[in-house]
């Protein structure tokens, strides 16, 4: 259970700060029962059990409704009752490969989101790269010395520690990749233009470090080594960024070769860039100044990000993620009518974040924080009744100076559509602005519009050309929403 001041910071951070009316705190129960004798009797033997929330590091929020209509919430460890759940504990404690090493260099899903031989593939590979980067630090040492850092008669050490130093450069940096590989692996499929944007971004940030370098000779392994990481990281949201891209142009199945075309390109433009880079190093004003050598860089380096968002300003992808979602359900209740993903793809903002959209939509809402200090005790029960046909449950925050700011928490089996029908629910809420005091008469009439506009929404979404089967809307890991009695009417 939060403390009072946590309480109160989520209050504060969910609302943006603006003063609110005080309303009474949902009272709250510890996960034992209160002693007997005392006045008010056991909370759990009065209790009706509404739902319980499941997180992953084994935290359940149960909350009840007492006898006295009070909202009791009770945090318990360790007590999983759903029988999926339990029997992915069981399947996890009997497999050789550990959950936290399985998140991290496994692809989610495995082993059914991929091919039969992806696992025994990836074993042959791992020994295979560190025999091939075994070989480039020794061939690290031997390129120092070709160009006069030590000799293979005189002081050869100096080639080593030389080339020593070169590599641990290389090495820190590639803990950037390992770290974006790992832990944010699931970012680019739905947004990949955007992080491939980032990526040059991040990129030229790590090139600034690597340039300063000749005014701090005796720095040189920590900026090179902060330079080589951010350009790690950088590459670390580029490449699968573009796997992601190269897929999109492969229409006709043929993505070896597109990605063998694109290296056609890519060199060419390599050694293009070779060249002009080289003549440009070969004049006298940038060989004998380097402030003239650093503007040079940064002029060359903005128009480089310049061309890089006008090539990722043309794709056109007919995937529906969640800034294209957006625009989808906003069109359609403001003049029932969606348009085509060409269209859609053009009003696309690729910079954009997702918490700065309008209106404000936050996803994977905790139900206790949902409701901050809600006045109405049985609030909970109203919200399950009310959304008893649907895979989620929105709320929103009273109406302020920047419209209403909308929570979402999703149950149990929640799929792409269930975020999808809950977008469409609060833009219409955005747009059909609350004309009453009671806040469950809005939700109850948006309620209905969902399910008589939605179906013209898919009806819209397939007249404009859009694939419903291409709906990436990511559910939020945690929490997880669980009916106590899914059969018991609420």
């Amino acid at each position: 259970m939060l403390s009072a001041a946590a309480a109160a910071a989520a209050d504060a951070r969910f609302h943006g700060g603006a003063p609110r009316r005080r309303r009474p705190r949902l009272r709250s129960c510890l996960a034992s029962p209160p002693a007997s004798g005392g006045g008010g009797g056991d909370c759990r033997e009065k209790a009706r059990r509404l739902l319980v929330e499941r997180y992953q590091d084994g935290v359940s929020k149960r909350y009840i409704l007492d006898g006295n209509s009070k909202l009791q919430i009770h945090q318990e460890k360790n007590e999983y009752m759903a029988n999926t759940l339990e029997e992915e504990e069981k399947e996890d404690a009997n497999s050789s490969i550990p959950r936290a090493i399985k998140d991290f260099v496994l692809p989610a899903g495995f082993p059914g989101s991929v091919s039969d031989d992806y696992l025994e593939y990836m074993l042959w590979q791992l020994p295979t790269n560190v025999t091939g980067w075994i070989c480039h630090t020794l061939v690290t040492s031997t390129l120092l010395k070709a160009v006069g850092v030590g000799s293979f008669t005189g002081t050869s050490a100096a080639a080593s520690a030389a080339a020593i130093r070169w590599v641990s450069k290389d090495g820190i940096g590639a803990f950037g990749r390992l770290l974006i590989g790992g832990r944010f692996g699931t970012l680019f499929d739905d947004d990949p233009k955007k992080w491939r944007m980032y990526a040059d971004f991040i990129g030229s940030a790590g090139s600034i470090f690597e340039l300063i370098t000749p005014l701090y000779p005796g720095y040189f392994l920590p900026l090179a080594s902060l330079g080589n990481l951010a350009k790690a990281v950088g590459r670390g949201f580029r490449d699968p960024s573009f796997r992601v891209i190269q897929n999109h142009f492969a229409e006709s199945g043929n993505l070896g070769e597109v990605a063998a075309k694109e290296e056609v390109w890519e060199v060419g433009a390599q050694l293009l860039g070779l060249s002009i880079g080289v003549f440009i190093m070969d004049t006298s004003g940038i060989k004998s100044s380097y402030p003239t050598l650093a503007l040079t860089w940064l002029g060359v380096r903005l128009l480089h990000l310049w061309f890089r968002y006008q090539s990722l300003s043309v794709l056109k992808f007919r995937t529906v993620n969640l800034k294209r979602a957006r625009i989808l359900v906003r069109s359609h209740v403001a003049k029932h009518t969606v348009p085509d993903y060409v269209t859609c793809n053009e009003e696309e903002n690729i910079l954009t974040w997702e918490r700065f959209l309008h209106p404000q939509i936050s996803f994977g809402v905790p139900m206790e924080r949902m409701l901050g200090e809600e006045e109405s005790s049985d609030v909970v029960d109203r919200l399950l009744k009310l959304y008893r046909n649907e895979k989620y449950i929105l709320f929103l925050n009273p109406i302020g100076t920047g419209g209403a700011a909308f929570f979402v928490t999703f149950k149990e089996a929640a799929t792409s559509m269930s975020v999808l029908r809950s977008l469409w629910q609060a833009h219409w809420l955005d747009k059909n602005q609350l004309r009453q005091d009671d806040v469950f008469s809005w939700l109850g009439e948006s309620v209905l519009a969902l399910e008589h506009g939605f179906p013209d929404f898919l009806k819209q979404m397939e007249i404009a050309g859009w694939d419903q089967n291409q709906i990436i809307l990511k559910v939020p890991k945690e929490p997880i929403m669980v009916m106590e009695h899914p059969d018991q009417e609420v």
